[in-house]
């Protein structure tokens, strides 16, 4: 449940890298203990529902919210474990539409060819083409759409795992829905959110979508080559989100022109050390 916005959904699709059927399917266990079967080539993953029940009460709206986000958490915790096992650093990419993610992840994946293998879960409302674009750098990518869900959780961000071949100490890169407030709430397993915010978007963002910088470790600045054509003030923008969050980390950066991307690596890095 999102009890925020209120958005919903019936069903998540996920789509592996390559579509192929498992003639044995295995069997999945909850956090609740229960159990399913399910094949890889198109999981179909029931959401949990996001309708506000006409007559509950606030109260019951907070106990829901909280019941789910406790089971959120539990599958977030099985999801770091399984990642922790093969010291694989995942990385939560949140922001809102139009920042610059899918664009930004296909430079970094590049950038780091030859140096660590990068996976990715990508996650939209429809479509495969910011999968398709991923790919094309010769990254391994699944495709969760999550319908008329406006953010991933930890369930579905562990049916993706389980399609991906990761070796050990490699990158997971996670891209988030676009959505500047209900991905800050769901922990996906990940061991850092980082959050992105375009310089076309205005200095306020941090204070008026707070919980979301306030749950980062690092905002990324991005596409910082149109600053000169732009009347947006950086130091101001640094100014709120730290005024939400004093320890986030913060680097300027472009895709399009190389800057930062070397400190956004090294970040990195040093973070998955």
């Amino acid at each position: 449940m999102c009890t925020t916005c209120g958005c919903g959904s019936d069903e998540v699709k996920i789509e592996g890298d390559a579509l192929h059927e498992h003639a044995d399917p295995h069997e999945h266990v909850h956090a609740d203990g229960t159990r399913h079967s399910h094949a890889h080539a198109h999981a179909y993953v029931p959401a949990h529902s996001h309708a506000h029940a006409p007559g509950v009460t606030a109260k019951r709206m907070v106990q829901i919210e909280q019941d789910i986000l406790a089971k959120n958490n539990a599958y977030a915790a099985q999801n770091r474990a399984r990642l922790a096992a093969q010291k694989i650093f995942a990385l939560n990419l949140v922001s809102s539409p139009g920042s610059g993610k899918t664009t930004l992840l296909c430079k970094t994946i590049e950038m780091l060819n030859g140096r660590r293998q990068v996976s990715v879960i990508e996650g939209d409302q429809q479509t495969s083409q910011d999968a398709e674009r991923i790919r094309a750098t010769g990254a391994a990518a699944v495709q969760i759409n999550t319908g008329k869900g406006c953010h991933l959780d930890a369930h579905m961000v562990g049916h993706a795992l389980e399609q991906l071949s990761m070796p050990d100490a490699s990158l997971l890169m996670i891209e988030n829905v676009g959505n500047l407030v209900c991905p800050a709430s769901f922990d996906l397993g990940e061991a850092h959110k980082v959050v992105i915010l375009s310089v076309t978007e205005g200095e306020d963002k941090p204070i008026k979508y707070p919980d979301m910088f306030r749950a980062a470790r690092l905002m990324l600045l991005n596409k910082c080559d149109l600053l000169p054509h732009l009347d947006f003030d950086v130091a101001a923008t640094i100014d709120f989100a730290r005024r939400v969050n004093p320890q986030i980390e913060v680097i300027e950066i472009s895709a399009k022109s190389g800057q930062g991307m070397a400190e956004w690596l090294a970040w990195i890095e040093r973070s998955s050390a």
